[in-house]
């Protein structure tokens, strides 16, 4: 329609112009002869002269040949088939559709014209998606969530219409990366980069089919480094980028301007559908990590402190005595543990980890779970305002919670102690609150709604272990001890919920 006024006022305004211009007379003359410039045409490709980046047409030439665009279909009884798109879980995030319902029931079956059931199997697209070709027999490196669920894996190279059938050789939802193999020789594989070495400002390019138009280029820069906290899955430490990033870039290439990969193209972030300049990747260097694991094992062994972290808040500064709120506070620690058994204890901040700082929980579990099962590791940890350093053996994180979110605990507002009713366990009470025989410490039975406990979600059920770092283990030590602090502006409480223990400062701020 745009183009079409578009024209439509043209011819207006030339048919206006016609019949608006004077009238008047011409002696015909005869044209003057000109001659047509010599035109100089330099026809070598622009490069990159004198240290001077022209082009980044030689980059991309580097790179493109080692990316693949990725195709999955799903077996099913008569399904309607759609756009694969509508399948991503990218699109379906940023352009506003709900997910599917894990619940939902299945469509009933449809019925053919004569009225019988029609039970025969059909493929319906599933997704479209990229990937990165990492060795020359062709393995690839790409996005878990682009072939899960898929019953058959489609792989291109470049331009090239042949289709190579592929094989799944593992996939960890943990990080999002996958590995396939396709039967082929002599493929031209990517170079990884060191994804430690970047700097915000290095300038990216991401390489992939956005919406199945393949080998398309986007070019931007790194905007940030460890970006965490989002929710899209356990293990984040994502590149942030401002190189276009949509569906079907999933599993694609950011390279730097070496052609090196620095990441695999994984996520977007907008609120209108449309390309906003965030985009995150998963880091080369532990792309490679993961699919070493996939490879080597069939699955990502993960090594385990045993230990739950929390995040220190402004108010808990004081308390554990550290010089900001960097470090990763210990509040609970498992039994039987490589934690337990290498005597690291309830209230000590951890702040290194083999010589890598810790800002907070994330950067701790990180650092942890890329280590292999039985290493030795040196951790800095600060206890009652000294350092320490302490060695842990590892284990291998159990599979029960290797697929598990632990979500970054939110800052919380100071409260005070009254409005809390306690009590002790006994049995009637284990059963009441559906609390395991071994749970210990002091039940919270009743909160009063418009208390500050309330609006520190202090809840029924909670168990408090500690008040002011000092154990407590029955109702009338937690009384006679909230007692005697309630000059105290500030006071710290270690409670559970589920099992779940974390701090709690209990006060009004300055």
């Amino acid at each position: 329609m745009k183009t079409f006024a578009l024209k439509s006022s043209i011819q207006t305004l030339l048919i206006a112009a016609l019949f608006s211009a004077p009238t008047f007379s011409v002696t015909a003359q005869q044209p003057e002869k000109i001659t047509p410039p010599e035109v100089k045409i330099d026809p070598v490709p622009v490069q990159t002269k004198a240290g001077v980046l022209t082009s980044f047409a030689p980059i991309v030439e580097k790179v493109a040949p080692s990316v693949v665009t990725i195709s999955t279909t799903k077996n099913v009884r008569n399904g309607s088939r759609e756009n694969p798109l509508f399948n991503d879980p990218n699109f379906r995030r940023f352009f506003g559709l709900p997910d599917p319902s894990p619940d939902q029931p299945p469509a009933p079956p449809k019925r053919g014209g004569n009225g019988q059931k029609n039970d025969s199997m059909q493929k319906q697209d599933l997704g479209l998606g990229s990937g990165v070709i990492v060795s020359g027999d062709g393995m690839i490196l790409t996005n878990n969530h682009v072939i899960e669920g898929a019953d058959d894996i489609l792989v291109s190279i470049g331009t090239n219409d042949q289709k190579y059938k592929a094989k799944k050789i593992a996939g960890d939802p943990g990080t999002d990366i996958a590995v396939l193999k396709i039967d082929a020789k002599d493929l031209k594989a990517v170079t990884f980069g060191d994804s430690e070495k970047l700097r915000v400002g290095d300038v990216a390019l991401a390489i992939g089919n956005p919406f199945g138009l393949t080998q398309s280029i986007s070019m931007g820069v790194i905007s940030a480094l460890g970006r965490g906290g989002m929710g899209i899955v356990n293990y984040e430490n994502f590149i942030q980028t401002d190189a276009s990033i949509n569906p079907g870039n999933s599993g694609g290439a950011l390279v730097d301007l070496e052609g090196r990969l620095i990441g695999i193209n994984t996520a977007i972030f907008s609120r209108s559908g449309g390309n906003q300049g965030i985009g995150f990747a998963v880091p080369a260097n532990l792309a490679h990590s993961v699919m070493d694991n996939l490879i080597k094992n069939g699955r990502v062994v993960r090594g385990y402190l045993g230990v739950q972290p929390d995040a220190i808040t402004e108010d808990l500064v004081p308390f554990f005595k550290t010089k900001d709120r960097r470090g990763a506070l210990v509040s609970r620690v498992e039994p039987k543990t490589p934690a337990a058994q290498a005597g690291i204890e309830v209230g000590d901040v951890i702040l290194e980890v083999a010589g890598k700082r810790v800002e907070g929980p994330r950067e701790l579990r990180l650092h942890i779970s890329s280590m292999a099962p039985g290493s030795k590791v040196e951790l800095k940890l600060m206890r009652d305002g000294k350092e320490k350093v302490l060695t842990v053996e590892l284990g291998e994180l159990p599979a029960a919670k290797a697929d598990n979110k632990v979500e970054e605990p939110k800052d919380e507002v100071p409260d005070v102690l009254d409005g809390v009713t306690v009590s002790d366990l006994d049995p009637a009470t284990r059963k009441e609150f559906d609390l395991p025989e071994d749970a210990q410490g002091v039940l919270v039975t009743a909160v009063d709604p418009d208390s500050p406990s309330a609006a520190a979600d202090i809840r029924r059920g909670d168990l408090i272990h500690e008040i002011n770092r000092q154990p407590v283990s029955n109702s009338k030590e937690a009384i006679e001890l909230s007692d005697k602090l309630k000059a105290e502006k500030k006071v710290l409480l270690r409670i559970s919920r589920k099992g779940a223990s974390r701090y709690v400062v209990v006060g009004q701020k300055d």
